[in-house]
């Protein structure tokens, strides 16, 4: 970390990890994270149940660019969509049923608090 603060990339692993935790203790099964396909990068890939889900995670150290969860707007969600496409494709045979949640991390709380927002987009928003 320099003197001006953590690095974008450093408050997004933060990001993700405390998403992760979150969503292990919600009792998903994370199966992969930080996941570039031909169509892109999926931050988190979890099994909920027989669902797979596909998770965007945004953090923010700050307000001062909205809410976490705004920042998926319809290119990140058609980017998102392209991502899971390309990795249903890889994995091959039947897909299963999928949902694409949010989960939005408030970096600069003392808590961290952090909102999952469970079939956040489909595909076609």
């Amino acid at each position: 970390m320099s003197e001006a603060g953590p690095t974008s990339a450093a408050l997004g692993q933060s990001a993700e990890g405390r998403a992760r935790s979150h969503l292990e203790a919600k009792g998903f099964r994370v199966v992969a994270g930080n996941l570039r396909t031909p169509g892109g990068e999926l931050d988190l890939v979890a099994w909920d149940g027989e669902v797979l889900v596909f998770v965007e995670v945004k953090g923010r150290s700050n307000a001062r660019h909205g809410a976490p969860e705004e920042a998926v707007d319809r290119r990140k969600r058609e980017r998102l969509v392209s991502a899971a496409g390309a990795y249903l494709a890889q994995l091959g045979g039947s897909p299963p049923r999928c949902r694409f949640d949010v989960v939005a991390v408030d970096l600069s709380a003392k808590d961290k608090a952090v909102r999952h927002i469970p079939d956040a987009f489909r595909a076609g928003d």
